[in-house]
């Protein structure tokens, strides 16, 4: 199995709040740094300040030594897939060999529509998404990159240098979708597993997705990837399961019940226990949030978890009372 780990998303709408957040995680062990990859910001209106992706997982490399960064995760559509490959070649230079580049294919349809994208299709998104990861893997380790598939070519763009890690950076994708995990199951190091998204609005703005995304929905979509792995004649192991996940701590129960009552009515679980047992909350004690962890881990394979803390005392008690027992 692998290692169990923590990743910190850090805040997306300052910088210095972020530079401080990157830093407290990398003095309190995390894993990993993320940011995500929007011009609009998914948890506020389109006015809220949102930070550029790359530009600031590359300040944030040379202010650490140790975490590694993560877009969690960038969208496609967003650069052409040489671009892309630069940008993450440079990132893993800049910070001594650190980055896993998240990707998905992009969802936020505003930011499409207001920057002058094109938004095709989910069924389109996804097949470009995978020629992308294609070439851009033929980019990190061809000495001469030449790639010709059904959206996109390159003839001998040269990249170098290329990335640090050999034979090239991990790649982690982003979402659970039928076609996602195939893509996944072919190129991925890494499973991000989140609600599906098929309709414009991740599971943050549109919490059904959340609620139907329960542990034994979780558990059929592994078993799927698994399967698909070995079809492309990989170890079923082979791929790391990771999840994004809001987190809720506190030492006193009650307000812990309080939040989970309030978060149940907000997303529309059916019951409060419904909430306590979605993959993508983790809600409790530093003791039920253990026990909490130790079951995911046992049961799904989970190993890497990406942490959306909710609150001060909850980004403290995960680093001190909950991450010491799995590292």
């Amino acid at each position: 199995m692998h290692s169990i780990k923590f990743g910190l998303f850090l805040p997306t709408d300052d910088f210095a709040r972020a530079r401080s957040a990157a830093e407290w995680a990398e003095a309190n062990n995390f894993y990993s740094v993320s940011i995500n990859d929007h011009f609009f910001s998914p948890l506020g209106s389109p006015q809220t300040p949102q930070l550029e992706c790359f530009a600031t997982l590359s300040a944030i490399a040379a202010l650490t030594k140790r975490v590694r960064l993560v877009p969690a995760v960038a969208a496609n559509s967003f650069r052409t897939p040489p671009m892309l490959a630069k940008i993450a070649s440079t990132l893993d230079h800049l910070s001594g060999g650190r980055l896993i580049l998240g990707i998905g294919s992009g969802w936020q349809r505003s930011e499409y529509d207001a920057h002058g994208y094109p938004y095709p299709t989910n069924a389109e998104r996804l097949e470009q998404l995978h020629d992308a990861i294609r070439l851009i893997k033929t980019m990190w380790t061809e000495d001469e990159p030449t790639y010709r598939g059904r959206f996109f070519a390159i003839a001998k763009a040269y990249n170098n240098p290329r990335p640090v890690q050999k034979p090239h950076p991990p790649i982690m994708v982003g979402g659970s979708g039928s076609k996602l995990l195939q893509i996944t199951a072919s190129e991925a190091q890494i499973a991000n597993l989140i609600p599906p998204i098929t309709n414009g609005r991740d599971f943050v703005q549109d919490p059904a997705a959340a609620v139907k995304f329960d542990k034994p929905e979780l558990r059929k979509r592994i078993e799927k990837l698994r399967r698909l792995a070995v079809e492309h004649g990989r170890s079923a192991d082979t791929i790391e399961i990771s999840g994004l996940i809001m987190v809720w701590l506190s030492r006193s129960k009650s307000e812990i019940d309080a939040a989970v009552r309030q978060t149940a009515a907000a997303m529309g679980f059916p019951n409060e226990e419904a909430a306590r047992n979605s993959p993508v909350l983790l809600m409790g004690t530093p003791e039920m949030v253990r026990r909490e962890l130790r079951s995911r881990i046992e049961e799904f394979g989970m190993t890497y978890f990406i942490t959306f803390p909710r609150s001060a005392e909850s980004r403290e008690l995960l680093a001190t009372e909950v991450m010491p027992e799995f590292q």
